[in-house]
């Protein structure tokens, strides 16, 4: 139990407001493997229009896999866009066989979380509401090979990969710290895994020779979102504006390349409103008058050096001002890292040299030379925003032996966990190019005769700007008149990893896809019913956070 006690310390300790829990009871029934979609019954009025369904292949990342709680497994899986949409599909002709790469796991793997040594394998998150929070459970199962005939596959989503992983064998293997394009997800079920990452089958090449009639590729999330996640911190994974243009592109032209094939492409939607970025607000810092007054005591030296550089080396008002760290009584902004602002250690120094401040007074000042509060209700951005993974930090003591060290209040709480306004400018303008190029790159395709449906997900009136508030000022969406909201309560459409959808969420995703495929090629389909899917499941004796000891 000593991992365990160690393990539930790292626990997501974020309050959650939840929403209102209308139908509630049927979501909470925990472990069910639900079937698919009920179908609506056969009608006449349902056609597949100038589409042909009759051999769907689905292309995409962890959206399209059924991914969803950290965990690829048997209920994701079975719910996954790409299910749903066959199962509609099927009505007007589509395949009654629609093969997806088993993972054959009740839990699968978290590949969020740091898995332990030995023979204690974690598996997806559910919901812990006591935390309240996710919590892993401990009934998982390390990734294994697809035991399927892989020539026979129809369900092409990769969890975690970006466009360009679409063209190369290198995502099939080899499996080593040289090979960053390797995927585990994509190499259990390759044609023909790669030894040395330059031969070998492509998940693009494996999707093309299944023979697709009609194929949806959602891809390019990966592309910001992994960024994004690393708190804007690691650039390797940030995609470039030209590498984007040329691997999609040349995704789109191989696919073009199948006569008479046509399908659907889906965009970017706008990821920085999913929970993992709002679930913890930037002014998570709650202080009663008397905690506030000591710590802006302590702090009284900091700002003073702030306006010694402002008085003697003619450093920027505004900036400094920016800078101060003053606490009241209430909810105050978590004091972060921006390593966007100049480093003050140079002009710390010069304080120190002309004897303005003490040797041991600059060594206390070494914390905060990029340091500064969180800002909020910014101009055109809203608030800066911190990432789902800090809420394990927060509060917590950089220095066990010192109790004042509180990371987020004392202690400045580090880069990776937050966005930054530069930063969430940096990320939506790389979205929204890339989404551009997508559609570009379609409408080329289209040049001849129309054979792929652009799916925006931006658009005014879908249900993404709807579930988040940005087109009727109410967050949620309204489903048959019960409200779900834009997180992972039990009535909300989020998995409980903040950033993918569950299942109910995966059903309203596929019907606005399903609508844009009937105004693009006059089909009449049938939709999903988003209520007769279940949402999050909670811990039943079984997640890490319930263990004794824990």
């Amino acid at each position: 139990m000593k991992y365990l006690n160690q393990f539930s310390k790292l626990l997501l300790v974020t309050t959650l407001v939840f929403v209102g829990c209308e139908g509630q009871e049927q979501s909470l029934i925990d472990d069910r493997l639900d079937d698919n979609p009920i179908q609506e019954p056969p009608s006449e009025n349902y056609s597949a229009g100038d589409a042909n369904f009759s051999n769907y292949v689905a292309i995409g990342n962890s959206l399209t896999a059924g991914y969803m709680d950290a965990a690829l497994y048997d209920a994701g899986q079975a719910n996954s866009i790409a299910a749903q949409m066959n199962a509609q599909f099927e009505i007007v002709g589509g395949t009654s066989d629609f093969n997806q790469p088993d993972i054959n796991s009740t839990n699968g793997f978290n590949t969020a979380v740091e898995n332990p040594q030995g023979s204690l394998v974690l598996g997806r998150f559910k919901l812990d509401t006591n935390i309240p929070g996710p919590s892993p459970v401990i009934g998982g199962d390390p990734i294994a090979p697809y035991s399927g005939a892989t020539n026979e596959l129809n369900n092409f989503g990769v969890p975690g990969i970006q466009v360009g992983q679409l063209l190369t064998p290198a995502a099939g293997g080899p499996n080593s710290e040289q090979n960053p394009a390797y995927s585990p997800f994509y190499a259990r079920f390759a044609s023909n895994p790669s030894a040395d990452g330059q031969n070998g089958s492509t998940i693009l090449g494996d999707a093309i020779s299944a023979g697709p009639t009609f194929f949806s590729l959602w891809i390019g999330n990966n592309d910001v979102l992994g960024f994004a996640i690393s708190g804007a911190t690691n650039d390797a994974i940030f995609t470039s504006q030209a590498d984007y243009q040329t691997r999609f592109s040349a995704v789109i032209n191989n696919l073009m390349q199948v006569p008479d094939l046509k399908g659907v492409v889906v965009d970017i939607p706008p990821i920085l409103a999913i929970p993992y970025f709002r679930a913890v607000t930037y002014d998570q810092i709650v202080l009663d008058e008397e905690t506030a007054g000591a710590l802006n005591q302590a702090f009284a030296g900091f700002n003073a050096a702030l306006d010694a550089i402002v008085a003697n080396l003619g450093h920027d008002q505004a900036d400094a001002e920016m800078r101060k760290v003053n606490y009241s009584a209430g909810a105050n902004p978590i004091l972060i890292i921006d390593d966007n602002l100049e480093d003050l250690g140079p002009k710390f120094d010069q304080l120190e040299g002309a004897g303005a401040i003490t040797a041991q007074q600059r060594a206390a000042l070494v914390p905060y030379e990029q340091a500064r509060p969180m800002m909020g209700d910014l101009l055109q951005i809203g608030d800066e925003l911190v990432l789902l993974s800090a809420g394990s930090v927060l509060g917590t003591l950089a220095d066990p032996q010192n109790p004042q060290s509180q990371i987020g209040v004392v202690v400045p709480l580090g880069d990776e966990y937050t966005l930054t306004s530069d930063e969430i400018v940096e990320i939506e303008t790389a979205r929204q190019t890339f989404n551009g190029i997508m559609q570009q790159v379609v409408q080329g395709a289209n040049a001849g005769s129309t054979r792929i449906a652009f799916h925006s997900t931006n658009a005014v009136d879908g249900a993404f700007l709807d579930l988040f508030g940005l087109s009727d000022g109410e967050l949620g969406v309204r489903v048959s008149g019960t409200l779900l909201a834009p997180d992972f309560s039990p009535n909300g459409v989020f998995s409980t990893d903040g950033i993918h959808p569950n299942s109910r969420g995966n059903a309203i995703v596929v019907n606005e896809v399903l609508k844009t495929i009937e105004e693009t090629f006059n089909a009449t389909l049938p939709s999903v019913d988003v209520l007769d899917l279940p949402s999050v499941q909670i811990c039943a004796g079984d997640c890490v956070s319930q263990q004794s000891g824990s």
